[in-house]
């Protein structure tokens, strides 16, 4: 059955016909991530604002990059690490699905990539806390304290659903992209951690866009033609009014999330009818 269907096919009536599966997948990974810790989810809020914390007193406080005028800078670093977040989980939990599976694959029939979409739409869940926090954090800068006079939604604000696409679409195509070649090259478990970390840092997480471009000019374009840098750029301008948006980069950045997508469904298609032979 599965081995005739094209590499580019994401079947969405076969993944409705099974979406309860889905929906247990999901349920599995939130629920039980943490059930024997003693935070519990509140480990999805210690996690941004611990980083945003950090990020405030090395990078804005030490290192005195600046934010912009009447932006908080714990304000700036979570909604960088916020946006970032989602897009990171969704690569690396989707980034072992095959070996992390391979018993349940061996054994029974079901559409494949139902295991990457719940890694994507179990983070959408924690990625809406997160976001939620974030807004709390903004309600009391901006109405209880006096530095962030400066930080105000911009009206595109109303396109952020679609950018939560492009963030799940490009950690989703990424993901099983890693997780296919992870079946042949077992190399690149050990890259996943450690790259991420590294795209971190060239993603303009915990620095504006244009001031990187101000001090470093002749690698700006490895920071400014990175996606994510686009989303993150595009999240803070829509969220605080800070950055820098054009329809251009919001066209971009969607292409780019859409061709890595489907760039990764065909690689993980064609790797799915031969894995058991080579994980």
């Amino acid at each position: 059955m599965s081995s005739k269907k094209s590499a580019l096919n994401l079947n969405f009536k076969e993944i409705w016909r099974y979406r309860d599966l889905l929906l247990l997948f999901v349920k599995r990974d939130v629920i039980t991530l943490y059930k024997q810790t003693v935070l519990g989810p509140l480990w999805y809020l210690i996690q941004p604002l611990f980083t945003s914390v950090i990020f405030t007193l090395i990078f804005n406080n030490l290192a005195a990059i600046p934010t912009g005028e009447g932006i908080p800078s714990f304000l700036f670093n979570l909604a960088g690490i916020t946006s970032w977040n989602y897009f990171s989980a969704c690569l690396t939990g989707t980034s072992d699905t095959f070996k992390k599976n391979q018993g349940i694959f061996g054994k029974v029939y079901f559409p494949r990539v139902i295991m990457p979409l719940s890694v994507v739409f179990s983070n959408l869940i924690k990625f809406g806390i997160q976001l939620l926090v974030f807004v709390l954090f903004y309600i009391y800068f901006v109405f209880f304290t006096s530095s962030a006079s400066a930080a105000r939604p911009d009206n595109v604000i109303v396109l952020l659903p679609i950018l939560i696409i492009f963030m799940g679409l490009l950690g989703l195509g990424f993901g099983m992209i890693i997780s296919s070649l992870t079946t042949k090259y077992r190399d690149l478990t050990f890259l996943v951690g450690f790259g991420v970390q590294l795209l971190m840092y060239g993603s303009a997480v915990m620095y504006p866009l244009a001031y990187f471009k101000e001090k470093v000019p002749e690698y700006a374009w490895l920071v400014e033609y990175n996606p994510m840098t686009r989303i993150i750029e595009l999240f803070r301008y829509m969220t605080l009014g800070v950055g820098e948006f054009s329809i251009s980069y919001f066209l971009y950045s969607g292409l780019i999330s859409i061709v890595v997508f489907l760039i990764g469904l065909i690689i993980f298609n064609k790797t799915e009818k031969s894995f058991i032979d080579t994980v």
